[in-house]
C-alpha cells in the first residue's frame, strides 16, 4: 500500500499547521522570500524559520529544527530544501514546487540578465574589467574564509584533518573528485571501526595511485586551465555538470565551487578562472543561494539555453529530496553509519575546496593592489558579521578596483 507522503509529514505536526493557502499566495510568498534573500544560507534560514515557525506557527520549533538537520546531511542548499518542505506542507508537491521555483526566481533571474550584461559589455569594457578586478580580490577572500568556517565545522578531529589534507594534495595532482570522495568516506568509516592501519594503507594506495596517473601533477591542471574556448559547452555537458554538482554539495553552497571549477575551466575548458570568479562575484552581490552562479556558467558555457540546463541539473536534487521522499530520508540520515560516511566525505569535499582556491588565488592575485584589496576585503569579511556583508565586500572591492584599474 502506498504511503501518502504528505498526510504523513502533516500528521507530524503539533502546531496549528500551515494556512491553506491558495497556490497563487503561496508561491508569492515564498516569491517574497526570494527577494529578500539577503546574507547567505543562515540568514535565509533565520528568515523562513521566523516567520514560518516563530510567527505564523506551521510546524514546532522542535520539528523545524529536526528537518533542518535532515537537509544540513542532504547535498544542496538548506534554504531553498526548506522552502520546498514548507510549500509541501502547505499545498502537497505542487505547492512544494511553487514555493521552490517562487524562492529561486529572483536570484535566476537577476543572474541571467547580469550574465548577458557581462558577457556583452564586461568582455570589452576597461571599466568593467577594473570593477572585476576588484571583484575578484574580494571573491578569493571570501572563499578563503568559507573554508575556514566549513573546515572548523567538518575537521573536528585529526583523521578528518588528515583526509582533507590528502583530498587538496590529490586534486593538485589532477586526481579524479570522485575517487577522492570515495576513499574519504571510505578512511573515515575504517577509522571509526577501529582499523586505523587498513585506513592508512588505503590512502597511501589512493595517492600514489593519484601522482602515478598525473605524470604531469599540477603543472597539467594549469596549462589544461590555458587553452579556454568560451561558449562551447554542449546542453548535456551542462546538464551533467550541473546534476553532479547538485548532488555534492555537502556542507554548504560553497561546497560546490570545486566541481563546478573543474567542470567549466580544466575539463570542459569553456570560460577562464577570471569569468569564474567574476560569476561567484556577481553571486555575492544578489539575494539568493550561492549556488545561483551557476546560472552564469552556463550562460558562458552555451548561452541562454545553457543558462536554463545547467540551472534546472543543479537545483533538481534540491526539488526531488523533499518531493519525492522527505520522511524516507529523514529515517535515512539517523543512520550512524551514514553519518561516519558524509562526515569523510565533507572532509575530502573541504579538501578540494582548499585546493581550487589556490588555483583561484592565483588567477585572481596577480599585482600588489589586488593582493592589498584581497588582504583588507579578508580583514572586513571577518569583522563584519552583518547580513549584507559579502554584498558589501564584493560591491566595496568593486569600486577600489574602479578607483585603481580604469
Amino acid at each position: 500500500m502506498a504511503v501518502d507522503v504528505e498526510k504523513g509529514i502533516s500528521t507530524l505536526n503539533h502546531t496549528n499547521g500551515p494556512p491553506n493557502e491558495p497556490y497563487g499566495r503561496l508561491f508569492l510568498r515564498f516569491l517574497r522570500f526570494g527577494f529578500l534573500a539577503w546574507g547567505g544560507p543562515v540568514a535565509q534560514i533565520a528568515m523562513i524559520q521566523r516567520e514560518l515557525v516563530e510567527e505564523e506557527g506551521w510546524i514546532s520549533r522542535e520539528r523545524f529544527n529536526r528537518t533542518l538537520a535532515v537537509y544540513q546531511v542532504l547535498p544542496g542548499p538548506e534554504a531553498h530544501e526548506l522552502c520546498v518542505y514548507f510549500g509541501m506542507l502547505a499545498r502537497g508537491r505542487l505547492g512544494g514546487l511553487l514555493a521552490g521555483l517562487g524562492f529561486m526566481l529572483p536570484g535566476f533571474v537577476l543572474m541571467f540578465l547580469l550574465s548577458g550584461l557581462y558577457l556583452t559589455y564586461g568582455a570589452s569594457s576597461v571599466l568593467f574589467q577594473a570593477v572585476f578586478r576588484g571583484f575578484q580580490a574580494a571573491v578569493v577572500a571570501i572563499i578563503v574564509r568559507a573554508v575556514h568556517r566549513i573546515g572548523g565545522h567538518a575537521l573536528t578531529d585529526r583523521w578528518l584533518f588528515g583526509i582533507a589534507a590528502v583530498a587538496l594534495v590529490a586534486e593538485l595532482w589532477s586526481a579524479r573528485f570522485a575517487w577522492t570522495l570515495l576513499v574519504a568516506g571510505l578512511t573515515y568509516v575504517l577509522v571509526r571501526r577501529n582499523l586505523e592501519l587498513l585506513a592508512v594503507v588505503l590512502v597511501a594506495v589512493f595517492l600514489v595511485s593519484a601522482i602515478a596517473l598525473a605524470p604531469n601533477g599540477s603543472d597539467a591542471v594549469m596549462q589544461a586551465a590555458e587553452v579556454q574556448m568560451p561558449g562551447t559547452a554542449t546542453i548535456s555537458q551542462l546538464l551533467i555538470s550541473g546534476l553532479r554538482a547538485g548532488l555534492l554539495t555537502f556542507g554548504g553552497a560553497y561546497t560546490v565551487i570545486p566541481f563546478l571549477q573543474r567542470d567549466a575551466v580544466i575539463t570542459g575548458a569553456w570560460m577562464t578562472n577570471a569569468q569564474f570568479l567574476n560569476g561567484l562575484a556577481l553571486s555575492g552581490i544578489l539575494p539568493a543561494p550561492l549556488i545561483i552562479f551557476s546560472t552564469f556558467i552556463g550562460y558562458v558555457g552555451s548561452g541562454p539555453l545553457g543558462a536554463l540546463a545547467i540551472t534546472f541539473a543543479i537545483f533538481l536534487p534540491a526539488f526531488s529530496f523533499t518531493l519525492i521522499g522527505h520522511q524516507y530520508l529523514e529515517r535515512l540520515v539517523q543512520n550512524p553509519s551514514i553519518h561516519t560516511i558524509l562526515d569523510g566525505v565533507t572532509a575530502g569535499v573541504v579538501g578540494l575546496i582548499a585546493a581550487t582556491t589556490i588555483r583561484l588565488f592565483q588567477e585572481g592575485i596577480t599585482s600588489l593592489p589586488e593582493l592589498l584589496i584581497f588582504l583588507l576585503a579578508l580583514l572586513v569579511i571577518y569583522v563584519w558579521k552583518a547580513k549584507a556583508a559579502v554584498a558589501g565586500v564584493v560591491l566595496g572591492s568593486g569600486l577600489i578596483g574602479f578607483l585603481l584599474f580604469s
